[in-house]
């Protein structure tokens, strides 16, 4: 046979060969010329070993321009695919050491993170201040006086601000601070009014509902500021206008103070969260203009969803038992806790699980080792986040004596729910979010329907709807993360 079919590219092959049929190559006899894929492994080996995917080769040599013909012709694999993967199987695995200290992109304070659990608690104590607002005989749900306005209001202000939270990360991403600062500055307002919009006409019906109607407007208002603070890192600040409304609840486990002193502490920490969003948009007008396309608006929809099936998923994880039995809202409270405390350690995990990633990204040698990595990284972390739900739950069930016991079938639903928690995060967190927002979207829909019509008990509901979401999260996030492309 004629050496010509050998040529490797730029040496003629291709305007020799261009008449040629496709054929299978036949397998070289010990005595003929190198095997031309031999060749390419020695002089690209360094690049070779240095993969943890096929693909990575496959787009080197797409890079270098050569085609699927010249492919075939030269080295007698269908295409560039196909030429990687033997590639990356005749190649051993081996990672060169960097030259200097590797650092790790994902380590973060533990501090930090439950500074940032203590700023989602702190909001909680508005409720105990604000109580007055609330009183009044309860509803036809056996809830009390204004319930229906707080929850409508802080459901619509979840699914506004996670949509909005996104578009300013998207626009943080880009390197515009203004252009954040500008979605922040129409669109906090915006959802304030959304808010209240929505708390009016839940309280609609409800004549003693008009204090409840007003908290709720008030919640809607710190909701945008606390997004606009929380965006731009401004935790401490965020923190420092919650203190009247801390204040506020260490003197009631004294003495109640009169009326008008817990509303103007109320009034002074809204104001206070206001105040420091408004200077924190007005700073960024200095930054400089960011030319370029804008991020899709419709990119942050899915985020507005998950929003709202996590919010309804808590609610009813913090109600279900009122809402079956009309029993007095207080006895959520141990799980409102719990859950709410929680996030902290979380958000530490989750990054906590970043840096093991990309530990095993760099330790691995084969996907299936780095699946192996990811898969017990994500078991480690989730144990451990359980953990801290399960002892917080625990803790918050002992000192909180009006509420449920924290049984078996109660508590196995916390975890549930904790789990369907922390992995919808993770895969929001990798851009997964549709995926998470589908399956707690699914699952906020049957215990909803299962819990008003189902003859099973709030807490059989929540462990069996959260537990098969949970399932389903964990297997997937297990698959997806497993991949070495989902780290990029």
């Amino acid at each position: 046979m004629s050496g010509s079919l050998w040529l490797v590219p730029g040496e003629g092959g291709k305007d020799r060969t261009d008449d040629l049929p496709d054929v299978p190559r036949p397998r070289r006899p010990h005595w003929a010329a190198p095997d031309p894929v031999d060749e390419l492994a020695a002089r690209m080996g360094d690049l070779i070993a240095a993969a943890v995917h096929p693909d990575e080769i496959a787009a080197v040599i797409e890079s270098d321009g050569m085609s699927d013909d010249q492919i075939r012709l030269t080295y007698g694999r269908e295409n560039s695919f196909a030429l990687a993967e033997e590639l990356y199987a005749r190649v051993p695995r081996s990672y060169p050491e960097p030259d200097r200290p590797v650092t790790d992109p994902w380590r973060v304070s533990l501090l930090g993170c439950l500074l940032r659990a203590l700023v989602f608690a702190l909001p909680g104590l508005a409720y105990v201040v604000g109580s007055h607002l609330l009183s009044g005989p309860p509803d036809s749900l056996g809830l009390p006086a204004g319930t229906m306005p707080l929850l409508a209001g802080a459901l619509a202000g979840w699914v506004w601000n996670q949509a909005l939270a996104h578009r300013a990360y998207s626009w943080l991403g880009l390197g515009a601070r203004r252009a954040a600062a500008r979605a922040l500055a129409v669109g906090a307002p915006l959802g304030a009014l959304a808010g209240a919009a929505v708390a009016w006409i839940a309280g609609a019906a409800d004549a003693d509902a008009p204090g409840a109607v007003a908290f709720a407007a008030g919640q809607a208002a710190y909701l945008g500021a606390a997004t606009t603070l929380l965006v731009f890192g401004r935790e401490r600040w965020l923190l420092c206008a919650l203190a009247p409304v801390a204040l506020g609840a260490a003197l009631m486990a004294v003495y109640v103070p009169p009326d008008a002193v817990r509303a103007a502490l109320l009034v002074l920490s809204l104001g206070a969260a206001v105040a420091l969003a408004a200077v924190t948009v007005l700073r960024c007008r200095r930054e400089p203009r960011q030319d370029g396309p804008a991020p899709r608006a419709v990119a942050s929809v899915p985020y507005g969803v998950f929003g709202l099936a996590i919010g309804v998923l808590v609610l009813l994880t913090a109600l279900g038992d009122v809402l079956r039995y009309g029993a007095h809202a207080e006895v959520a409270a141990p799980a409102a806790v719990a859950l709410t405390l929680s996030m902290g350690p979380a958000e530490w995990l989750l990054y906590r699980y970043r840096s093991q990633a990309v530990a095993g990204l760099r330790a691995s040698t084969t996907p299936a080792g780095f699946w192996r990595a990811t898969s017990g990284a994500l078991a480690r972390c989730l144990a451990s986040y359980l953990a801290v739900l399960a002892l917080l739950g625990g803790v918050g069930s002992l000192l909180w004596r009006q509420g449920p016991p924290m049984d078996a079938a109660h508590g196995l639903g916390l975890l549930c729910l904790g789990v369907v928690l922390w992995t919808a995060l993770l895969l929001q967190a990798f851009g997964a979010v549709p995926v998470a927002a589908a399956v707690c979207g699914l699952a906020a829909a049957a215990q909803t329907v299962v819990l008003v019509t189902g003859p099973l008990s709030p807490a059989v509901t929540q462990l069996t709807v959260c537990g098969a979401a949970a399932l389903v999260l964990a297997v997937t996030g297990s698959a997806l993360l497993g991949r070495a492309t989902a780290h990029r």
